[in-house]
């Protein structure tokens, strides 16, 4: 049960919550409360190991699964009292996170740049917090992988080009078993996309 559980629980709700705090400002325009954010965390933190650390443990200790009650000798008790503790703390922990949502939706501190984090490659992070209805006025060229980040910091592309391709000179395909086998240098004259 313990491993499911941690696997699960462990990728699937810990990430939709990374999702939400990465996403709340793009959506609202608002940023939501760092402070009420760490306390969330660490209250779901520490109420999911509590609870699925020490199921592993009763694992261990030979505690089979989907029973409805055990023997008081079979010494599961305690633990078992430890684990459900730990579903109590987690379950409160989405007290402050639904806390913050609602307050960070009316009274969060706004979103003053369209990425509000600094770091967003995609092109969702190019417009602004919250996205009007159209989002752009026309259709933006797409030259890379990262256009946002190469729109808000052309200074710094530049140099990353630079620091790319420092001390190398790209030459043309070569021939065919560079192509084939993709070893072969992909910027040069006969490159279909030189950008």
């Amino acid at each position: 049960v313990a491993h499911f559980h941690y696997v699960v629980f462990g990728t699937v709700v810990f990430a939709a919550y990374a999702g939400i705090y990465f996403w709340f400002p793009k959506m609202c325009g608002r940023m939501m409360d760092e402070r009420i954010g760490k306390l969330h965390f660490w209250l779901t933190f520490i109420g999911f190991h509590t609870t699925f650390l020490v199921q592993h443990w009763l694992g261990g200790e030979g505690m089979p699964r989907r029973y409805v009650d055990y023997l008081a000798t079979d010494s599961f008790t305690a633990l078992n009292m430890v684990s459900t503790i730990g579903s109590f703390i987690l379950g409160a922990s989405a007290i402050p996170f639904f806390y913050n949502v609602v307050r960070s939706w009316k009274y969060g501190e706004l979103a003053l740049r369209d990425d509000p984090w600094g770091h967003g490659n995609s092109l969702e992070w190019a417009t602004s917090s919250p996205p009007p209805r159209h989002n752009f006025v026309e259709i933006p060229k797409i030259r890379s992988e990262r256009p946002a980040f190469e729109a808000h910091y052309p200074h710094l592309l530049k140099r990353l080009q630079d620091e790319a391709h420092a001390g190398k000179r790209h030459k043309p395909y070569g021939g065919v078993s560079e192509l084939v086998g993709g070893t072969g240098p992909r910027q040069g004259p006969n490159d279909p996309d030189p950008t």
